[in-house]
């Protein structure tokens, strides 16, 4: 599939979408797309691990009139009582979502959002209940592995094979994170500070991302004030955990804590009631049968996955698939996911386990 993507992109999704394929061909809905923020204006991407599903502003606003023009764009409210039997939900209904909670999502997503006259449901973790504003501390490992040296070994959390290049040093990123998500904030922000004195990063390291407005609206999350402005301008409140860890890799105990404290601590500060929730990470790996009880059990109408989603795709309550938006798709890829063709294409071609290995491609 990765071999075909090029051509899939570039001249196979554009003609299918010139003759209105994709709409005519879209099944049963809702469909569901997710976002994770819009990159700031005079921002320059620094990492395409990082930056790579956040979208500019420019492809916002296309995919939002593409959506107003060929679907219908419904609320969080609509969806909810969807979800609850007590409406039908019109022809190709497309539900707005958004993870993480980065400042971006108030000062650059939410006029785009308030320009076109829809609304959005976000997901925000417990670092949004907070004065202060801080870094989701899986960005900010890998931050602090771009500005380490090219060699160097974890031992003091059990990953000592050396990195001598950069998928090397992905790669122990990524294994990184599984092995900190068990712990509870307090005790790894221990691990992630003997990460940063082994890579010979000072206390002041991260001095240009807190003063400089661009990469402070890129990498910062919203604060208890913003959220509450998030929310006042009509927008839906969602949990995304209390610190995002990878849920499939910590105890069970550890597990109902970061769901059901997220939704309480959430619905105290709003003051209203917060029904829905999106797994941290959200791919099959990460997300087991396990989260998806605890989802039902903690209060949540419904959780979603970010994997999987389109027209036609089924739609359990709690493990609803999204359309994960990247940085790099253009209009006829996106056109192409939301429709549900690129699902059922790649289903076509790979077996279940293989998608489930796999997660979402290009």
């Amino acid at each position: 599939m990765r071999l075909v993507s090029p051509l899939l992109k570039h001249v196979v999704y554009p003609g299918l979408a010139m003759t209105g394929y994709f709409r005519r061909g879209a099944g049963d809905g809702p469909a569901i797309v997710t976002y994770h923020g819009v990159l700031p204006a005079g921002y320059s991407a620094i990492d395409p691990d990082l930056d790579g599903s956040l979208v500019t502003a420019r492809s916002l606003r296309l995919q939002l009139r593409l959506l107003q023009d060929r679907y219908h764009v419904i609320s969080p409210e609509q969806f909810l009582l969807w979800r609850r039997s007590e409406r039908e939900l019109p022809a190709r209904s497309v539900l707005l979502t958004c993870d993480d909670g980065l400042r971006n999502t108030l000062t650059d997503m939410l006029p785009i959002l308030q320009e076109y006259g829809v609304s959005c449901l976000f997901f925000v973790t417990g670092a949004s209940l907070s004065d202060t504003p801080s870094m989701l501390w899986y960005e900010e490992l890998w931050l602090m592995f771009l500005a380490g040296p090219e060699e160097f070994a974890l031992g003091e959390i059990g990953l000592d094979i050396p990195v001598t290049g950069r998928e090397e040093k992905r790669s122990l990123w990524w294994n990184a994170v599984k092995r900190l998500s068990p712990y509870g904030s307090d005790d790894r922000r221990v691990l992630l500070d003997q990460v940063r004195v082994r890579l010979g990063l000072g206390h002041d390291w991260n001095a240009k991302y807190l003063t400089d407005p661009v990469l402070n609206r890129r990498f910062f999350t919203l604060t208890a004030a913003e959220l509450q402005k998030l929310g006042q301008a009509g927008m839906s409140i969602g949990a995304h955990t209390l610190s995002h860890p990878m849920l499939s890799e910590m105890s069970t105990e550890a597990v109902w804590s970061e769901i059901s404290e997220s939704r309480h601590g959430l619905q105290q500060a709003l003051g209203q009631p917060v029904w829905a929730l999106a797994y941290p990470f959200g791919g099959f790996t990460s997300v087991t049968r396990r989260e998806l009880e605890m989802a039902e059990r903690a209060g949540f109408q419904c959780a979603f996955l970010n994997v999987g989603g389109g027209f036609g795709a089924a739609t359990p309550y709690f493990a609803l698939p999204r359309v994960h938006v990247a940085a790099d798709m253009n209009l006829a890829q996106f056109e192409a996911h939301v429709s549900g063709f690129y699902r059922a294409a790649r289903r076509r071609l790979l077996s279940e386990a293989d998608i489930d290995i796999l997660g979402v491609g290009a």
